[in-house]
């Protein structure tokens, strides 16, 4: 009890950002279906998020180092409140993305200064209870971000006005912590080359990762409103994407701690293109079909990014860790930004069963990577342990560091 309590400003703080931040995307695309945007211009503003997400990753350590961990954490909540309140102002789809931009900049960078925070106040004794109380978090509030699109109008002022105000309410936690300032750590080197030597696989499962989770929490309420769901349906096809992928942790993990992580990776891409397919193809699925389609979806593809990062961890050293972990986050950025245009494309041309189709493709290209790859050389002997890798922020790799090395 005294851990959780030592603890509880940060994760209070998380819950927060993630219930602001993750009720945002399919507000907006809802919003924007109400209000007239094409389905590209929806498309874009998720890609607007993750280019702002890329920039708050980059730009938080460098902040901390000049202004301290509390102003800003106070100052990336500013910025993410006016991302929010900006969109009552404006029906115009151009400025929406700059505001997300924004929202962008500033889910990083709070994750970016609560991440460090907590690195600094972990030791070896806490370690492993903190980091899955961090997980029980993030994950219960990001599952509770979709649900809460059931009950907030689209298009709505009173919306937005609700979101800004659990944006705000997140600096309430962290800057009246009486918990000292830990001092401020460097930032981790930026090399994306380094992914790519240490695991050509694992940039390729990352940045598939992002193709199905960025395509389909971003774009995916469009698919649902196209099928005939109503919002609080729609809010719950999105939850069942994200149990789905906590609920698959724990018997993925083991899997790829006693298999061979090449493999693993293959066959959860081959599982996530018999989903896909399934849900493309199906017509007239009953509303229950299409909430387990979602759930399995999530189960399949939603681990494929620790698999892989964990995979690429297995051929790097202790000391390239953080910076490993950093390049993998960058790919992913670049596949997230990417992701929600390109699916947005191809409903226009298409129709909504096209996303789970530009999936589908992307996982068959997995597969025949990973049996090249396996081809190429053999696995790793000194394997690392298999953990949970949020996408939260370049300085993650701090936290999972030790975690990896434990046998």
């Amino acid at each position: 009890m005294r851990m959780i309590l030592s603890f509880a400003a940060l994760f209070l703080s998380v819950i927060l950002l993630q219930l602001s931040s993750g009720t945002v995307g399919p507000l907006d695309a809802l919003s924007g279906i109400e209000i007239g945007f094409t389905t590209t211009q929806i498309g874009l503003l998720g890609s607007a998020h993750f280019a702002g997400f890329f920039v708050g990753c980059w730009w938080a350590p460098r902040l901390m180092g000049s202004v301290g961990h509390s102003r800003a954490f106070a100052a990336f909540t500013a910025l993410g409140t006016i991302g929010i309140l900006g969109h009552i102002l404006t029906e115009n789809p151009n400025i929406w993305m700059g505001l997300r931009v924004a929202q962008g900049v500033c889910i990083a960078g709070c994750y970016t200064v609560v991440e460090a925070w907590l690195q600094a106040k972990l030791t070896n004794a806490n370690r492993g209870r903190a980091m899955g109380l961090y997980r029980v978090a993030d994950m219960s509030a990001s599952l509770a971000a979709q649900l809460m699109i059931s009950v907030l109008p689209a298009a709505h002022y009173t919306s937005y006005t609700a979101i800004a105000l659990i944006c705000c309410a997140a600096l309430l936690p962290l800057t009246l912590t009486t918990s000292p300032q830990p001092a401020t750590p460097s930032a981790p080197r930026l090399s994306p080359k380094l992914a790519w030597q240490r695991s050509p696989l694992a940039v390729a499962g990352v940045l598939v990762a992002a193709l199905s989770s960025a395509s389909f929490r971003m774009v995916g309420p469009i698919y649902g409103a196209e099928v005939g769901l109503e919002t609080h349906q729609i809010a719950i096809f999105l939850a069942a994407f994200v149990a789905g992928g906590a609920l698959s942790q724990f018997p993925v993990g083991w899997l790829a701690d006693k298999f061979d992580r090449r493999a693993v990776l293959i066959w959860l891409s081959v599982a996530a293109i018999i989903s896909c397919l399934f849900t493309a193809t199906v017509q007239d699925l009953p509303t229950i079909g299409i909430m387990l389609t979602a759930a399995v979806f999530g189960l399949t593809s939603f681990p494929i990014f620790s698999v892989a990062s964990a995979h690429a961890h297995d051929f790097a050293v202790t000391s390239e860790r953080v910076e490993l972990s950093a390049a993998l986050m960058f790919w992913y950025a670049v596949g997230a930004i990417a992701a929600p245009w390109i699916a947005s494309r191809l409903i226009d041309a298409y129709g909504p069963p096209a996303l789970f189709a530009m999936i589908a493709v992307g996982h068959a290209g997995l597969i025949l990577f990973g049996l090249i790859r396996t081809r190429a050389r053999p696995t790793s002997e000194d394997r690392t342990r298999y953990v949970y890798a949020p996408r939260t922020s370049f300085v993650i790799g701090r936290l999972m560091r030790k975690s990896r090395e434990e046998r």
